[in-house]
């Protein structure tokens, strides 16, 4: 996972140049058109931007979202038909920007960003743009998964509650979604330091480490997603916008709430998993130290075995004229005499060990 993951032009390209698709990758996407009143509903799916056009006329609130990577070409003529900001529609171009919020004339352009988790838990951010105009929404998502697929649904279901609203409320519906989205998210990162700091304990091994450092860059890339999110909400809140009525605002604090607790779950996990190294050296150093103990203890046993097993391995021999000679290897039970005292000897200091609970 690469921490610089942003798209970028030359120095000294013009302002407002979008950027072109990227060698290898195929310009793939989809348009979905929604309209909507109080009791009318319709949906359609558009081959090109252009025929969105008859609805403007006849519907009150459109829904415009574009799904995958459109080129240059495509965003320009959108940039054009629907009077979208040539700066927005740069940074639309351009993945990897961070969450911000900008006013352009009668315009609201949001960029958001969607964070999932990966098997090998890396984790990945999708851009999400989006454009609030007096009686449309337009709307990006880089890939092929469409995260608003669940909105369309309740839109789809007569009496809900966004056709009974301006198309401000839709506006807060698709940024609030991408927020809580990170609660799921978060829940998994939990249920993955749970499982990480149960193997430190037990079981430390390098693969442990691999692991704790993927969660912490996936933790830190997922920080440089939600701190400038939250300030784009409060963006939203604390700066008066002619586009967002204040009915929809007390919306927009609960929205803007959700995000101070991910942040404060993120911090929270953060801080778990930079002690996590801590736990892992001194779990591998309390693992050594129970080896290193196991070890002394036998080489303890053994230093007496080892004396006397040198004394009399020395093989002097029985001389009754020299006074100091070694009787003992004449002896009838010499050999089980040794065997046995030291038998006596590693017993003996093996309870003591155990008495004093050394093991």
């Amino acid at each position: 996972m690469s921490y610089f993951i942003k798209d970028y032009s030359p120095p000294g390209t013009p302002p407002g140049t979008l950027m072109a698709i990227k060698e290898g990758i195929e310009s793939q996407h989809s348009i979905n058109l929604m309209s909507y009143t109080i009791t009318e509903f319709q949906e359609e799916k558009l081959a090109d931007i252009s025929q969105c056009q008859d609805y403007f006329h006849d519907s009150p609130n459109l829904w415009i979202h574009i799904q995958g990577s459109p080129g240059s070409a495509i965003l320009h003529n959108i940039g054009t038909l629907l009077n979208l900001h040539p700066l927005a529609m740069e940074d639309v171009s351009k993945k990897g920007q961070r969450p911000k919020m900008e006013s352009y004339d009668d315009q609201l352009f949001v960029i958001l960003g969607l964070a999932t988790m990966e098997d090998d838990l890396t984790i990945t951010t999708k851009q999400i743009s989006l454009f609030l105009d007096k009686r449309y929404i337009v709307s990006f998502c880089d890939g092929n998964e469409d995260p608003f697929e669940s909105i369309r649904e309740r839109l789809r279901k007569k009496g809900n509650h966004i056709q009974s609203n301006a198309i401000d409320y839709l506006f807060y519906t698709l940024i609030d979604l991408v927020i809580d989205s990170g609660f799921p998210l978060l829940e998994r990162v939990g249920e993955e330091i749970d499982d990480l700091e149960e193997e430190l304990l037990c079981n430390p091994t390098s693969d442990t480490l691999l692991w704790v450092h993927q969660l912490r860059r996936g933790l830190l890339s997922l920080r440089r997603t939600l701190w400038p999110q939250r300030e784009a909400v409060n963006g939203l809140l604390r700066e008066e916008h002619s586009l967002i009525s204040s009915a929809t605002k007390i919306y927009l604090r609960d929205c803007y709430d959700h995000s101070i607790q991910l942040m404060e779950l993120l911090e929270a996990y953060r801080e778990i998993t930079s002690n996590m190294l801590d736990i892992y050296l001194s779990s591998v150093s309390n693992h050594t130290n129970e080896i290193m103990r196991v070890l002394t203890i036998i080489a303890t046993i053994f230093i007496p075995l080892t004396f006397i097993v040198g004394v009399y391995g020395m093989n002097f021999e029985s001389n009754p004229n020299n006074p100091w000679a070694m009787p003992e290897l004449r002896w009838h039970y010499g050999y089980p005499g040794v065997w046995l005292v030291m038998i006596a000897i590693a017993v003996l200091l093996l309870a003591f060990f155990k008495r004093r609970k050394w093991f």
